[in-house]
C-alpha cells in the first residue's frame, strides 16, 4: 500500500471523495502546482481514484485538464509533456479501464516505458512495485498504442461493424450507424455511450446530423429512412420510396430536406417536416453510393458504383454534369466549403479533386493500397482526410496533393471518417466494431514499435527461451531477441501468407508453413532457406517437429495431418479422419502421439508411428483454431471459434474442464512448462492465463488488436504473442513474491 492509500485508509468515506475529488482543483487554485504536479504523476493517486466508484478513469482524465486554465505558469516542458503523456495513456485506455481497472498497470507499461522522462519511469516502478505480490503481465516492450500518436480514444459498444459516422456541429457529440441495426449517440469528450436508437430492422448504413444538431437521419439496407431525435433517442419519421437498400443520406444546410442514395440506382430528396418524397433524380446506372450538398444547398453531388460522378440542380433534379476519371467505383463524396470543388474517394485506391463548375479533374492523390470508402473535407476547406479498406486514415493537402499524415490503429477496414468542425479531430467508423478519435495536429509518434506490417499467425520460443520466430500474413518470418523484445532478422522466401512456425530441438533451425503451398527449413543463425516441401497444392495452417527433431507434423486444408522428413523433404504418410480442415496440431513430449484441431469441431488423437486414429475429442459446438499438450502428455487444452477453451483427459478421452471468459473467437492457446497454466489470445484483444486446476481465469492483459497466438517460453514467465495489426508482444508473468 502506498502512502496516499495509507493516508486515506484512516479517514472516513467523506474526506477520502473529498481528497481524490477536489484535491488537483484546490491545489491550483492556491497556486500549488508542484502538489498538483505530484498527485498526477503518482501510481497511488491515481488508481486510487480509478478504483472510488464515484470517480473512474474519466474524472481523472479531466483532472489533467485543470492546467491548461492556469496563466501563469510554472511547471516547466517537460512536467507539462509528462502530464499530457500520462493523461493520453489514460485516454487510450479508457475503454479498457472503465471495464476492467486492474489492468491499469500493464496499460501504463505497455503505453509509457519508452519515453525517458524521469516522473513516467517512477510512475512505472511505483506501478510495478504495487503489484508486488499480484499475478499480473508485464509488457517487456512498449508494444501498445503510444500516448504520442494521433489516436486519442475508442468507442466501443457496437457489435457489428460500424458503417458510418456524422459529428454534431457543435463537435462535442458523434451519431454512429452500425449494421447491428442501431445508432448510438457518443460523447467525444468521455467516450461515453449516451443513447442507442432502435428502430431499424437491417443494417444502418448511414447517418447525417441536421444542422441545429437536435436530430439526425439515418438510411438502412431495410430500404427505409429514420429521423430521429437526439436529445430523446426518439424516432421521429420514417421515410419509404426506395426499392432497394438506401445508402447515404446529406442534410441541407437549412435543416428542411435531405438527398438520399440507394442502390435503385436514384437519388431522392425528402421534406424533413412532413417525410414526403419531394422528387427522384434519375441518370446513374448502377447503384449510388456517396452524396453531399454545396454549401449554398443549390447542387447536389452524387457517386456511383458506375464509377462517376453526377452533380445535379437539386430544385429541378436536373443533372448538370457527369464526372469521369475514376476507373472503378466511386463511394464517397466530400464538398469544399467554398463550393466550388469536391473530393471523391474510390475503389480504384485514389481519391481526386474536381473543379465543380467546369468538372474538370484538377488532382489525384495516391497513397492508400487498398479500396478507398469515404472521405472528408476540413472545414477551412485545406486538407481532406480519407478511409481506406487497408486500414488507415491518411490526412491530405489538397492544393499540393501532398499526404501529409497516415492514422493507424484499426484493425479492420475503415468505412467512414467525419471531421470535427474546428478541423482539430476526426473521428472514424470501421469494420472492427469501433469508433476512433483522431488527432489531426499530432505529428509522428516520438516512439514507435513496429513488428511485422500484417497479421502475426505464430509465434515459437527457441527452447533456450532467448529467441522467438513469428509467422506473418506479409509472407514473412521474424526472428526476436526474448529479453530485450529487439529484432534479430527477417527470414524471406515464402510468396504468400506464412501461417505457422516451430523452431527445432536443438533451437537452430525452424520449419515454417505457408499458403504459398509449401513448408520451409530455416537456419536461425544465418536466415538462410535450407530447403522448401512442397505440399501437393494445399496450404498448410500448423506445424510441429517431433522431439528428436528429425520429422515434422503438418496439418492441412485437405483435412489430414502428413508426416515429413526433414533431411529429405520427403512426405512419409498422412493421417485422415477429419472431414474440414486442420488448424492446428500438438505432439506429445516423447514423440509418440499427436493431437489435431479442426474446423470440424472435434480434436483427435492419433498414433504417430502407425498413423491411427485413437480418439475424438467432441465437446465444442465450433472450429477448434488451436491445441497444446501439457508436459506429461496426460491432457491438451483447445481453443475454439466458441469463445471457450476446454481441457481434455488424453486418456479417456473425457471433458475435464470448459473455460469461460473470453467474449470472441478464442485463436490460440500455450500449456506452460510445469502443466499448471495455460495462456490464451483471442479476438476480443486480450490474453488470459489460467488455473488449469480449478479453471480459475488468473490475469487478463488487453491489446489494441484482436490476439491471434500466443507462446509461453521454457520459463514459464515469458509470454509472446501475436496479433492482428502485425505487432509482437513481449510479456512476462511477474509470481506472487
Amino acid at each position: 500500500m502506498g502512502q496516499i492509500a495509507t493516508h486515506l485508509a484512516g479517514k472516513n468515506a467523506e474526506f477520502q471523495r473529498f481528497f481524490l475529488g477536489q484535491f488537483p482543483e484546490v491545489q491550483l487554485e492556491a497556486g500549488n502546482l508542484e502538489q498538483y504536479y505530484e498527485k498526477l504523476t503518482n501510481f497511488d493517486f491515481i488508481s486510487l481514484k480509478i478504483h472510488h466508484p464515484k470517480f473512474g478513469v474519466e474524472a481523472l482524465i479531466r483532472d489533467y485538464d485543470l492546467i491548461d486554465e492556469v496563466t501563469e505558469q510554472t511547471l516547466n516542458s517537460e512536467q507539462l509533456k509528462t502530464l499530457k503523456f500520462i493523461q493520453r495513456t489514460l485516454q487510450l485506455s479508457s475503454h479498457i479501464l472503465n471495464e476492467d481497472p486492474t489492468q491499469l498497470v500493464g496499460q501504463l507499461w505497455g503505453r509509457l516505458q519508452g519515453f525517458d522522462y524521469p516522473d513516467i519511469k517512477t510512475l512505472l516502478k511505483e506501478a510495478e512495485d504495487s503489484h508486488r505480490n499480484k499475478l499480473w503481465l508485464r509488457p517487456l516492450t512498449a508494444s501498445l498504442t503510444t500516448p504520442d500518436s494521433p489516436l486519442i480514444r475508442t468507442l466501443t459498444g457496437h457489435n457489428n461493424m460500424v458503417n458510418a459516422v456524422s459529428v454534431t456541429p457543435d463537435g462535442l457529440k458523434a451519431v454512429s450507424a452500425s449494421a447491428d441495426k442501431t445508432l448510438k449517440l457518443w460523447d467525444l469528450t468521455t467516450g461515453k455511450e449516451l443513447l442507442t436508437l432502435t428502430g431499424h430492422n437491417d443494417w444502418v448504413y448511414e447517418v447525417c446530423v441536421t444542422p441545429d444538431g437536435l436530430k439526425a437521419i439515418s438510411t438502412s439496407s431495410d430500404k427505409t429512412l429514420k429521423l430521429w431525435d437526439l436529445t430523446t433517442g426518439k424516432e421521429l419519421l420514417t421515410f419509404t420510396g426506395h426499392n432497394n437498400w438506401v445508402n447515404a443520406v446529406y442534410v441541407t444546410p437549412d435543416g428542411l430536406k435531405a438527398v438520399s442514395t440507394s442502390s435503385d440506382k436514384t437519388l431522392k430528396l425528402w421534406d424533413l417536416t412532413t417525410g414526403k418524397e419531394l422528387s427522384t433524380f434519375r441518370g446513374h446506372n448502377d447503384m449510388v453510393y456517396g452524396v453531399s450538398i454545396t454549401p449554398d444547398g443549390l447542387k447536389v453531388v452524387s457517386a456511383s458504383r458506375d464509377k462517376t460522378l453526377k452533380l445535379w440542380d437539386l430544385a429541378t433534379g436536373k443533372e448538370l454534369s457527369t464526372f469521369r476519371g475514376h476507373n472503378d467505383i466511386v463511394y464517397g463524396v466530400s464538398i469544399t466549403p467554398d463550393g466550388l470543388k469536391v473530393v471523391s474517394a474510390s475503389r480504384d485506391k485514389t481519391l481526386k479533386l474536381w473543379d465543380l463548375a467546369t468538372g474538370k479533374e484538377l488532382s489525384t492523390f495516391r497513397g492508400h493500397n487498398d479500396w478507398i470508402y469515404a472521405v472528408s473535407v476540413t472545414p477551412d476547406g485545406l486538407k481532406a482526410v480519407s478511409a481506406s479498406r487497408d486500414k488507415t486514415l491518411k490526412l491530405w493537402d489538397l492544393t499540393t496533393g501532398k499526404e501529409l499524415s497516415t492514422f493507424r490503429g484499426h484493425n479492420a477496414w475503415i468505412y467512414a471518417v467525419s471531421v470535427t468542425p474546428d478541423g482539430l479531430k476526426a473521428v472514424s467508423a470501421s469494420r472492427d466494431h469501433t469508433l476512433k478519435l483522431w488527432d489531426l495536429a499530432t505529428g509522428k509518434e516520438l516512439f514507435t514499435f513496429r513488428s511485422h506490417n500484417d497479421r502475426v499467425y505464430a509465434v515459437s520460443v527457441t527452447p533456450d527461451g532467448l529467441k522467438a520466430v513469428s509467422a506473418s500474413r506479409d509472407h514473412t518470418l521474424k526472428l526476436w531477441d526474448l529479453p530485450t523484445g529487439k529484432k534479430l532478422s527477417s527470414l524471406r522466401g515464402h510468396n504468400d501468407r506464412v501461417y505457422a512456425v516451430c523452431v527445432t530441438p536443438d533451437g537452430l533451425k525452424a520449419v515454417s508453413a505457408s499458403r504459398d503451398q509449401t513448408l520451409k527449413l530455416w537456419d536461425l543463425t544465418t536466415g538462410k532457406e535450407l530447403s522448401t516441401f512442397r505440399s501437393h497444392n494445399q496450404w498448410e495452417y500448423a506445424v510441429v517437429i517431433t522431439p528428436d527433431g528429425l520429422k515434422a507434423v503438418s496439418a492441412s486444408r485437405d483435412h489430414t495431418l502428413k508426416l515429413w522428413d526433414l533431411s529429405t523433404g520427403k512426405k512419409l504418410s498422412s493421417l485422415r479422419g477429419h472431414n474440414d480442415r486442420v488448424c492446428a496440431v500438438s505432439i506429445t513430449s516423447d514423440g509418440l502421439k499427436v493431437v489435431s484441431a479442426s474446423r470440424d469441431h472435434t480434436l483427435k488423437l492419433w498414433d504417430l508411428a502407425i498413423g491411427r486414429e485413437l480418439y475424438t475429442f467432441e465437446g465444442h459446438n465450433d472450429m477448434i483454431y488451436d491445441v497444446s499438450i501439457t508436459p506429461d502428455g496426460l491432457k491438451a487444452v483447445s481453443a475454439s471459434l466458441d469463445e471457450t477453451l476446454k481441457l481434455w483427459d488424453l486418456g479417456t478421452g473425457r471433458e475435464l474442464w470448459t473455460f469461460t471468459g473470453h467474449n470472441a473467437s478464442v485463436n490460440a492457446v500455450s500449456v506452460t512448462p510445469d502443466g499448471l497454466k495455460a495462456v490464451s489470445a483471442s479476438l476480443d484483444e486480450t490474453l488470459k492465463v489460467w488455473d488449469l486446476g480449478t479453471g480459475e481465469e488468473l490475469v487478463t492483459f488487453s491489446g489494441d488488436s484482436p490476439m491471434i497466438c500466443c507462446s509461453v517460453s521454457p520459463d514459464g514467465l515469458t509470454v509472446v504473442a501475436g496479433d492482428s495489426s502485425g505487432k509482437v508482444h513481449f510479456l512476462r508473468l511477474e509470481e506472487s513474491l
